[in-house]
């Protein structure tokens, strides 16, 4: 396993994704800081079990959190090991507005980040929310959240390492920067490429329906008419 993290002080959640299976729906990686999260949740999403639960995964001075519900996976990036409490609440939070948002069924068909433009927005916004001041003193003056916390505490903690096969390696990287995400651009660019290819297959089948309907019309109006020529509709 290759390690190479280049430390700053970041906001304590810097990266989060939606995805069922290795299919992430939507994602958001926080402006201040870039890196190579996407890579290595990809390689993590194949070994997380489609079963319910909650786990930690610890990489160097780096977590990763994630929430599997109804065949949908949750999962943060956080930069501070021993404080599990604020990103599963915040995991729990991004759940519960992407169930609100898209139901249960929707998200078993969706295709790849086919709610990225959408969600990352959401994602954003707890995510800020989460990294303030204000999220402490809203988990604890809220008792319904203080018993959810309660359950972390037993949630497992596994270093990266055990779920890699032989020879496998990852390479996190992380650096400070004031510029947009180069991943968060990547994906939108993505987001743009896919409302274009859906933009295409509408048109071509307007074009497909107009082109059948167009050849309908002759070949009635060439029967009623004696044949291709249209004999008897000269003759008149």
């Amino acid at each position: 396993l290759q390690r190479s993290t280049e430390f700053f002080r970041p906001k304590m959640i810097v990266y989060a994704l939606v995805s069922r299976g290795k299919t992430v729906l939507a994602e958001y990686t926080a402006t201040s800081a870039t890196g190579n999260f996407p890579t290595v949740t990809r390689v993590l999403l194949a070994k997380i079990p489609p079963q319910d639960g909650k786990m930690t995964y610890v990489y160097d001075n780096y977590v990763f959190h994630y929430i599997v519900e109804g065949g949908i996976c949750y999962l943060c990036m956080s930069d501070e090991k021993n404080k599990h409490r604020i990103p599963y609440a915040f995991l729990t939070d991004m759940k519960e507005q992407f169930i609100a948002k898209y139901g249960s069924e929707e998200p078993q068909t969706a295709i790849a980040f086919s709610m990225n433009e959408e969600f990352s927005r959401i994602i954003n916004d707890r995510m800020d929310f989460y990294n303030s001041d204000q999220a402490d003193l809203t988990l604890d003056n809220i008792g319904a959240v203080k018993s959810q916390i309660e359950d972390v505490k037993g949630i497992m903690v596994q270093n990266i390492e055990k779920v890699l096969e032989r020879g496998e390696k990852i390479e996190l990287l992380v650096d400070k920067t004031d510029r947009l995400n180069q991943q968060a651009f990547k994906f939108e660019s993505s987001s743009r490429n896919l409302r274009r290819a859906m933009a295409w297959r509408r048109m071509r089948c307007y074009i497909f329906v107009g082109v059948l309907a167009t050849l309908l019309v002759y070949a009635a109006a060439a029967s009623l008419c004696g044949g291709l020529a249209f004999q008897k509709c000269r003759g008149k």
